[in-house]
């Protein structure tokens, strides 16, 4: 776990938005640091999509503040900053290689650095004899590939993605997670953007939970299993298991078969529970499980956000 003591690339303090009657933010405040995947995850409509617009200085917040290295937006901050919307912004008319360099030069960058990094990358993603192709040629995960590329080739010093692996078959989606650890590894602010939890636990060291446009929970990954989360025992057993969901020192119960989960409540210790079902089942596994950002998710926003994490 990195240590997020070390001050903040980015931060944003209490930022409100509203449009019309709807508060998209209300108070939301957060830190990207340098060499840690930060996760800004919440519900679909939850006000994640609004704050990285306020980030990219793209809206203006109502209130609050945003700074990057404690100096406000300006358009030296532009040049160090990549963005991969959720949204495809590319020009389906235009060639591959033309596209990233278009972007790149936008940046900064000379043409002649920003062919010769864009060849590094599309070789990496398997593109590299792609490059006359138009656009809308591409499939979509593959326009993915090249709208990620846009975004990093000009070597950020902060990537915010929002929903980076939308459209990327299973291989590429481990293709993309390896490319954002070996970026965090090189010191970079990464803003992860997301509402699938599952991707979020495997990515993310510091996390912000938003819902309704408010700050749900914050801090790291281990910090917020400890603070929110309850430990879940999964039994696999022989016999009639029915009784588990009457067990003291058990806050929730989910028997199946011959399979159970049980959430402890604090004080029960797992020797307690194999006391109490000794002689009634015979265990045949037993494991002490760490709970998943997923269950906290619909723990913290409710009962609604199911079909967002599915």
């Amino acid at each position: 776990m990195n240590d997020r003591n070390n001050g903040a690339l980015l931060r944003v303090s209490g930022l409100r938005k509203s449009f019309d009657t709807v508060r998209a933010l209300d108070g939301v405040s957060f830190e990207a640091h340098r060499g840690e995947v930060f996760g800004l995850l919440g519900p679909n409509g939850a006000g994640k999509t609004t704050a990285i617009r306020a980030v990219l200085n793209i809206l203006e917040p109502d209130e609050g503040t945003i700074t990057f290295d404690g100096k406000p937006f300006d358009d030296s901050t532009r040049n160090i900053v990549g963005y991969l919307p959720e949204e495809r912004g590319l020009y389906r008319k235009s060639r591959l290689l033309d596209t990233i360099l278009y972007f790149a030069e936008l940046r900064g960058m000379m043409r002649s650095r920003a062919k010769q990094d864009a060849m590094v990358w599309l070789e990496r993603f398997g593109l590299s004899r792609d490059t006359g192709r138009k656009i809308e040629e591409f499939s979509k995960g593959n326009q993915q590939k090249i709208q990620f590329i846009t975004a990093v080739i000009q070597n950020p010093s902060l990537l915010i993605l929002d929903e980076p692996f939308s459209g990327l078959d299973p291989v590429n989606q481990l293709m993309f997670k390896d490319i954002l650890l070996e970026l965090r590894g090189q010191g970079k602010a990464i803003i992860f953007s997301t509402h699938q939890m599952d991707q979020a636990e495997k990515l993310s060291d510091a996390l912000c939970l938003i819902n309704q446009g408010k700050v749900v929970l914050n801090g790291s990954v281990r910090e917020v299993k400890k603070k929110y989360g309850t430990n879940t025992l999964h039994l696999e057993f022989e016999g009639d298991g029915r009784f588990l969901e009457t067990l003291s020192g058990i806050t929730r119960a989910m028997v199946y078969g011959n399979a159970a989960e049980l959430d402890l409540a604090p004080g029960t210790k797992v020797s307690d529970l194999i006391g109490m079902v000794n002689g009634k089942i015979e265990l045949r596994r037993l494991e002490l499980r760490e709970p998943s950002l997923n269950s906290i998710f619909i723990q913290m926003v409710g009962g609604g956000a199911k079909e967002a994490v599915q």
